[in-house]
């Protein structure tokens, strides 16, 4: 369109610019005009966004989603592409279902939005105060409250639109949350969560979460049990996890109340996975799968991989394997397993799920977080149903929506000679993006495999 590509063309005179010899008020007023046109450009992509969807569908892109869709075309994160999407749901102008101009949810906002007054944080906090808004506030104090909050934003900076917010949500429900209502409880339930971060250097993860009520009452007898002093205590040489510690026990232990928590849990996990309880998962057991060379395991160094792509030390692993909980698959350059079926079967045997788990260790899918125990085995060559061969160098990993897309949504994947898969995208997604997915292979990035 004319349009963009003038703003283009602006864009590109600008970049060759050299400002050193501008004046202090010159580039202050260039600093300022730049960034009302960075705080309005947002405005502009949720009425593109908003047409984009009144002509056409994410499956017809091929993709599984609006998220999806934004993320692949624009190389976006998940979080990312939902956030705009859920901005621009309630800042773009709508229609009704027969075609007529609807204002924006937050008219005040996506106005002061499109002048370039306010920036993407002011956006967040009014969006996050209107939603905590009780549903008994009627909605023509809802629309005052909107543009009141807009005003605002337009003439204040926004720790200052903060606080303002704060007040106006006070007098809106100066009563607070009623924590017998039925919307409150539904609300105070929604916000349940548990986070497993990712690993530092050190192979530790944090974690963050909120615990529901029912939550708390099964974990208050549990943590009372098995964190208690002497229990569980991974220094004794056999921890005591089941009746009284001994009082020698009690008295050596000198962790701390959170490092007993800690391994208090680690116990539950571990005794529900020796259980036998949990049956399979994807073609494997539930259970701990690990993969490592034959080098690492016989001189015990280095690390093995789990079906998540979590780094376990080889001393940790051996500590594990005490438990006999695990799978551990050692590898050389071959196996010596016999895993060539070929159109026997169409599942993958657990001997090829075991080996697809250390070699591909998630979803193959560009970007995909998915790890090895959340995924499918993938016909990368060719589909069971059309001719395609149930051998391990034609398989890869590939996450349950990831390996639909391949017959549904007119993706491809193709291997290539060095065993690597590539996913081809079909050509409205296709803009020169990686075909490889690296997530799962940082060590790739820099050649030290």
């Amino acid at each position: 369109m004319e349009g963009v590509v003038d703003l283009e063309a602006v864009l590109d005179k600008l970049s060759g610019t050299v400002f050193d010899d501008a004046s202090v008020t010159e580039l202050l007023d260039i600093q300022t005009a730049l960034e009302q046109v960075h705080r309005q450009i947002p405005a502009i992509q949720h009425r593109v966004m908003a047409a984009v969807k009144a002509q056409t569908s994410p499956g017809e892109l091929g993709a599984r989603s609006w998220r999806d869709a934004l993320g692949i075309r624009l190389r976006l994160s998940p979080t990312e592409a939902g956030r705009r999407l859920a901005e621009g749901e309630l800042l773009a102008p709508r229609r009704t279902v027969t075609g007529e101009p609807l204002a924006p949810v937050y008219p005040g906002t996506s106005a002061a939005q499109a002048r370039g007054e306010i920036t993407a944080e002011h956006v967040r906090i009014i969006t996050t105060t209107m939603k905590k808004l009780p549903p008994r506030v009627d909605e023509p104090t809802r629309a005052d409250a909107e543009a009141r909050l807009a005003g605002y934003a337009s003439a204040h900076d926004p720790d200052t639109l903060r606080r303002l917010a704060k007040h106006l949500l006070a007098v809106l429900d100066p009563d607070g949350p009623d924590p017998n209502a039925d919307e409150d409880a539904e609300r105070a339930e929604e916000r349940r969560t548990f986070v497993l971060g990712p690993q530092d250097e050190d192979g530790n993860s944090a974690f963050h979460g909120t615990v529901t009520a029912q939550g708390r009452a099964y974990l208050e007898p549990v943590l009372g049990k098995l964190a208690g002093p002497g229990m569980c205590n991974p220094a004794d040489e056999s921890p005591c996890t089941k009746g009284t510690p001994s009082q020698e026990a009690i008295d050596a232990d000198t962790r701390t109340r959170g490092q007993r928590q800690h391994d208090a849990l680690i116990t539950v996990a571990r005794e529900a996975l020796m259980s036998g309880d949990l049956g399979e998962h994807n073609g494997l057991p539930v259970t701990v799968v690990l993969g490592a060379t034959v080098t690492d395991f016989d001189e015990a160094i280095g690390h093995a991989v789990t079906a998540a792509g979590s780094r376990v030390p080889m001393r940790e692993v051996i500590r594990l394997a005490s438990h006999s909980l695990l799978c551990l698959a050692v590898f050389d350059d071959v196996t010596g397993r016999p895993l060539y079926f070929g159109r026997t079967r169409r599942c993958a045997s657990v001997d090829q799920r075991l080996v697809l788990t250390y070699r591909d260790r998630g979803c193959t899918f560009p970007g995909c977080r998915v790890p090895a125990y959340g995924c499918q085995t993938h016909h990368a060559v060719q589909d069971f149903a059309q001719g395609g061969h149930t051998d391990i160098d034609q398989l890869v990993l590939a996450c349950g929506p990831h390996n639909r897309l391949v017959t549904d949504d007119g993706w491809k994947t193709v291997l290539t000679t060095t065993g690597t898969v590539e996913w081809i995208p079909p050509p409205l997604l296709d803009t020169g993006q990686a075909r490889t997915n690296l997530y799962h292979h940082p060590e790739h990035i820099l050649g030290e495999e």
